[in-house]
Formats: C-alpha cells, sequence, structure tokens
C-alpha cells in the first residue's frame, strides 16, 4: 500500500489513522452551519486538522532524529490547535455536540501516542 522506511515508527497503522482524522474533519466542516462565525472556526479547523497528517507522513523521510522530531512536534502543534478549535465550536454551541465528543477525543489520543513518540526518539538519541 505504501513506501517502507526504516523509521521505527513509521506504522501502517498511524498513517491511516491521521488520514482518517483529516477525513473525520473534513466531513465535520461540510457539516457545520453556513453561519459566518461557524465557517471561520472550521476553516481554522479544516486547516489544522488535515496539516497532522501531512507532518507525520513528511516526518517518516527525516534526515535525521532531529529533523525527526521537528516534524512530530509540528504535527503535535496542529493537533493542539485543533483541540483549541474543536473547543471554540463545542462552548459556543455553533454544532451538534456530540460531532465533536469523539473527535476530541481522537485529537487527545493522537497527541499521547505523538508525545510518547518524541520522548522515545529523544531517549534513544
Amino acid at each position: 500500500m505504501g513506501m517502507q522506511t526504516n523509521k521505527p515508527y513509521a506504522t501502517i497503522d498511524l498513517k491511516t489513522r491521521t488520514r482518517a482524522y483529516a477525513l473525520r474533519i473534513i466531513r465535520l466542516y461540510s457539516a457545520l452551519p453556513k453561519k459566518t462565525e461557524a465557517q471561520i472556526l472550521g476553516k481554522q479547523l479544516l486547516r489544522s486538522g488535515t496539516a497532522v497528517g501531512a507532518q507525520y507522513r513528511e516526518s517518516q523521510f527525516a534526515k535525521s532524529n532531529k529533523d525527526f522530531i521537528n516534524k512530530i512536534e509540528g504535527a503535535l502543534q496542529e493537533l493542539e490547535e485543533s483541540v483549541y478549535w474543536i473547543e471554540l465550536l463545542f462552548d459556543s454551541n455553533l454544532t451538534k455536540e456530540e460531532l465533536l465528543t469523539d473527535l476530541l477525543r481522537e485529537t487527545k489520543e493522537l497527541i499521547a501516542i505523538f508525545v510518547t513518540i518524541v520522548k522515545k526518539v529523544k531517549v534513544r538519541g
């Protein structure tokens, strides 16, 4: 299906999971009301949420551990930003709570996974 790399964290599962995450963000954006504030928050989430998988894929071709960590940390920044936009959508009652709850949980799970990856690579040196 994809290219094989020698990176220890290049799992097809995470590649697939970040792509599925991006698709969920796209579907959420499509389901948002056409109100200006929902669209503005949605576009911010669309940008940050779809960037996660791109950052992860870039990390798989990193030239060094430092480069790899930088890319993974970039994905982490996008995930943290996504949490912010999801929380704003949630708190502003611009969309149904059930559309956001599972997405927020998945975002936080991805954050935990990427934090673990960075820690393991830093320990390995």
